[in-house]
Parts: structure tokens; sequence; C-alpha cells
């Protein structure tokens, strides 16, 4: 089963990329964001609690996030593998998903990062804030701002794979299909 983690901060066509992966591998799509809606949308026990935690403005602590990220991966046995988005975001989540995966006999076969400068990013959100109807897409100084926690927070997920051989830069500027094959490259040669 593939596992990638498809890296990188906001802006840099993470989702978009994930879509044609899904598409052409076969596999399944995991966005945090989306699984939070969906477990409290659902009213789960782990949503009810993640709830909780996000109307006070405090994150959800990591062992909810893994049993709903558990609880996702196990209930889909017979997608081809899983792309990650927006985790691991932190090395405890990445040893945790590094331990859930070797209950399996399954490891992260990849960590695919984007690159993309700055101010292309800025460029892409601000580009985006005119359709998302989110305040956050459309000051200049917000997104700025949640580029340099991306920074702060999840560059030690880039270097813990990459002491492990599994990380991998990808110039994240051009044509989404230019980056795509950037990308497919990579994943034909890791399976």
């Amino acid at each position: 089963m593939l596992h990638i983690i498809l890296f990188g901060p906001p802006g840099s066509g993470k989702g978009t990329q994930a879509e044609k992966l899904v598409a052409k591998y076969e596999l399944f799509h995991i966005s945090t964001g989306d699984l939070f809606r969906s477990e409290i949308s659902n009213k789960t026990l782990l949503g009810i609690k993640a709830k909780e935690f996000m109307d006070q403005g405090i994150l959800v602590p990591d062992e909810i996030t893994l049993g709903m990220l558990k609880n996702k991966v196990e209930s889909l046995p017979h997608v081809q593998g899983f792309i990650y988005d927006g985790f691991p975001r932190t090395i405890p989540q990445a040893e945790a998903l590094d331990e859930m995966l070797k209950e399996k006999n399954q490891h992260i076969n990849a960590l695919i990062a984007l690159h993309v400068e700055d101010d292309e990013i800025v460029r892409r959100i601000l580009k985006r804030g005119q359709n998302s109807n989110r305040s956050d897409d459309e000051d200049e100084s917000i997104i700025r701002k949640r580029m340099d926690e991306y920074r702060l927070k999840t560059s030690s997920v880039y270097n813990y794979y990459e002491l492990k051989g599994k990380s991998n830069s990808i110039q994240g500027i051009g044509s989404i299909d230019e980056i795509n094959d950037r990308i497919n490259s990579l994943i034909d040669k890791i399976i």
C-alpha cells in the first residue's frame, strides 16, 4: 500500500495535486480539515471531542486527530494507498503516524514537498481569496503569518523524514500538469 505525505505551505498546490494523484494512482486523499468536518458533522465521539477543543480556539490534541486518521484508514482497506494532506505537522504526529502504519506492516513511502516562493504563494492565495469567501485569503499580512507559522512548526517534519531517506522537494512553479508530471515521475520511481 502506498502512503504519500503531500507537504507544503498554504497555497502551494497540495489540494490541486492531490486530486490528480487520486485519479492516477487510485489513492484516497486525507485532508485533516475535511476529516475534522466529517467527524463533527457525523457527530462521532471523536468529532464531538474535537469540536469541544475547536470551539475554545484550542488545537485538537494529537490523540484525537490520530484516532480520526486511524479510523479513516481502517475504513478503506481496498484503496491502493493514501495521500496525507495537512498531516503530520509535528514530529510527534509523524512518529505516531509511523507507529500506526508499522502496526500494519506498512510505512510512509515518501514525503513530497511542493517548493513555491513566498511571493507566488501570496499571489495564489489572494487570487483564491476572490472566490473562497475566506477573509484570511484576502489579507496579505495574514497569509504571510500563516506561511511563517507553517515554516516554524512543520519544517522539522521534513527533516524527520529526510533522515529516513523519504523527503523529496518538487518545484511547485509551472502549470498544474508540469508540476504533476514532476510528482508522478517521483512516485513512479517509488512504486
